[in-house]
């Protein structure tokens, strides 16, 4: 090869190697920026008061805690949802509830009166709203208000290894831990528990109407989630949120719920599923009893969903326990105050759709009754 020839040859061959060094150096910055640690994420949420979320939450694991996010006008409600635990449970529970700054003063009010006199036998948490702070009053907005704070429960809460998170529109008519001793049933990948959004396809509405991905073939609702937090860090499943909902957001009806079926599609794996009775909903009794697990065993958890819990008309089986459940004060008569209330109003209801099966919402309260002492 000639002098000149072989001069253009290797100049030709640097620039080659330049030019790959440059795109494999960019790539890699592509590669490191889309896995930040989670608390290169939490760093870029934004709290919706002043108050730090980083202190620890000194719950320890193995101790069992309930996660609920309230906005606007969801004080009694959430209020009755937290006093639905206590009314049955036989262990120590503690409760994380995020609010935003209106309601915080009241949540505290109501839970250090009902703290004292259950003698400090269980624990609670007010916390801000956190949100990323780009579109912040977007995620904030999305679905119900703030009910996108639990998409970013794992890193948020960077000292919780495991949690319950319901939706405010639910009562529990059995003890929490019930539904906690799922955890233990989870396999090694399994992160989360959720019940399926319906149990036949020809009423389901993913199946139907949906126009992003789902799990499995009905889809799951979220308004009942075990969330083993530790494993969810490890799956970084808060850097899976924001690019689903910017891909998907034109198509997104029901919030975050579509975003955890959107990430469970791809990772079925990861998601346990419990029976329909942990998260009973107007649909499993509107048309006709598609809820088997709930006439076998009765209801665990009943999720107002839609607002039924307030409203007559819609669901009345659901708005009277709800109703019950929201007048009864801790420490009362069990039996008088909180089962025949409900009982007459079942027997009264026995013609709707949902009063037919009407032993099922209180086959699990009856363990809890002292009917020998009537």
């Amino acid at each position: 090869m000639r002098p000149k020839i072989r001069f253009y040859f290797y100049i030709n061959f640097a620039v080659m190697i330049s030019v790959f060094l440059i795109i494999f150096y960019i790539q890699s910055l592509e590669k490191i920026s889309l896995k930040k640690s989670p608390e290169s994420f939490y760093s870029q949420l934004s709290a919706s008061s002043g108050e730090s979320t980083t202190e620890s939450t000194e719950f320890k694991k193995g101790e069992l805690v309930v996660a609920v996010v309230a906005c606007g006008d969801r004080l009694i409600e959430t209020q009755t949802t937290i006093k639905s635990a206590l009314m049955f449970t036989k262990e120590k529970l503690n409760f994380i509830i995020f609010a935003d700054d209106a309601l915080r003063d009241s949540f505290k009010e109501t839970l250090s009166k009902w703290q004292i006199f259950m003698d400090n036998s269980f624990e609670y948490k007010i916390m801000p709203l956190k949100f990323p702070k780009k579109d912040g009053a977007e995620w904030k907005k999305l679905f119900k208000p703030c009910a996108a704070q639990r998409l970013f429960l794992p890193d948020i809460l960077p000292d919780v290894d495991s949690l319950l998170y319901v939706d405010t529109d639910t009562v529990f008519l059995t003890p929490v831990e019930t539904i906690w001793a799922h955890f233990d049933r989870f396999n090694k990948s399994q992160m989360a528990a959720l019940a399926p959004e319906h149990e036949e396809l020809n009423i389901g509405w993913y199946n139907r109407f949906a126009k992003h991905p789902f799990y499995g073939k009905l889809g799951v609702n979220s308004g009942v989630m075990l969330m083993n937090l530790t494993r969810m860090r490890i799956f970084k499943w808060t850097e899976y949120v924001v690019p689903i909902y910017k891909k998907y957001k034109l198509h997104i009806t029901w919030g975050d719920q579509d975003i955890i079926n959107i990430i469970f599609h791809y990772h079925p794996g990861k998601l346990y599923i419990y029976p329909c009775r942990y998260n009973y909903r107007p649909d499993h009794c509107m048309y006709t009893s598609i809820c088997k697990s709930a006439e076998k065993e009765g209801v665990a958890v009943l999720h107002g969903s839609r607002g039924v819990f307030h409203n007559m008309e819609k669901q009345p089986v659901f708005k009277v326990i709800y109703t019950v459940f929201e007048a009864f004060q801790l420490g009362g008569d069990l039996l008088k105050d909180f089962y025949q209330p409900i009982e007459a109003y079942l027997d009264a209801l026995e013609h709707t759709k949902c009063g037919k099966v009407k032993n099922i919402f209180l086959k699990n309260v009856k363990k809890f009754i002292d009917f020998d002492n009537t």
